[in-house]
């Protein structure tokens, strides 16, 4: 059992939660995961380590609500324990001096991106941030994301920032005025995903993505994660999380991530209506 430091709602329906576990946070690099299970009925569920503390001996986590084990997670308190908590898995991001770096990150991609932007500035390299929001209340971690750039844009639906145009043009924008970027790195939902890598494909930019397809073990024994890549199957829990984003098979991605649609509506719909009658 891990116990739990602390569990915090940070905006509406994205919740950060810290476990503490000292040999794992003693190993996290950026662009690694865990795998946690709230209760020991609920499912393994894969999420990308957005901080770590090796003095305090922690993990922190950033997630959406979506679904049945991630309301479960939500309900969590400081100083309750879950029986699963396994990591750090999947290759680190490559981090090394570049040039110049733009970190993409929406929704609990924020949070994500934080430790490979970090890294990434103390490497040696020029780090723009630039961060997509439905509106201005759902950004979070603007102090530390600013503390790690050299350049720092937020695009939000409601015009409360500068742009508020979705983030393919707002990257286009970018990268016009910043110049030469000599790598993108994205993290976000999938569709965040697959739009940054159409908008940098024409400029010509490797862009790397951090693909979150269904996962169980996080092993790669089970296959649950396969993805194609380049036209070859890769398992995103051991070759990845990190992959080319103008290589993604996404059309494929976004079939598969619909694989229990409907059995997770019914296992959520089961799950709130059992324990909120």
């Amino acid at each position: 059992m891990a116990k739990i430091l602390k569990r915090e709602r940070l905006v509406p329906n994205i919740h950060l939660i810290e476990i503490e576990d000292p040999q794992i946070a003693k190993k996290c690099k950026p662009g690694q995961f865990v795998i946690v299970m709230a209760d020991n009925f609920g499912e393994r569920i894969p999420l990308t380590i957005a901080d770590w503390d090796t003095e305090k001996g922690s993990v922190t986590s950033v997630f959406l609500v979506v679904g049945t084990s991630t309301h479960k997670l939500s309900l969590l308190e400081a100083g309750d324990e879950v029986p699963v908590f396994v990591g750090p898995l999947g290759r680190p991001s490559e981090i090394e001096k570049f040039g110049k770096i733009l970190c993409a990150g929406g929704c609990f991609g924020i949070a994500a991106i934080y430790p490979i932007a970090r890294a990434m500035k103390e490497a040696g390299n020029t780090v723009i941030t630039v961060l997509d929001v439905k509106a201005n209340f759902l950004l979070y971690w603007e102090d530390k994301l600013r503390s790690v750039s050299d350049e720092f844009y937020v695009s939000s639906r409601d015009g409360y920032y500068d742009c508020k145009d979705f983030i393919p043009k707002t990257l286009e924008s970018v990268v016009k005025k910043e110049g030469k970027i000599d790598r993108v790195i994205s993290i976000g939902c999938t569709y965040l995903m697959y739009t940054c890598s159409e908008a940098t494909k024409p400029l010509g930019v490797k862009t790397l993505v951090s693909l979150n397809p269904i996962m169980v073990d996080g092993t790669g024994m089970c296959g649950a994660c396969r993805v194609t890549v380049d036209g070859r199957t890769k398992f995103a829990c051991v070759d990845g999380p990190d992959f080319d984003g103008h290589l993604v098979d996404w059309e494929e991605l976004f079939i598969r991530r619909k694989s229990y649609f409907e059995d997770e509506i019914e296992s959520l719909c089961y799950w709130e209506k059992k324990n909120f009658p």
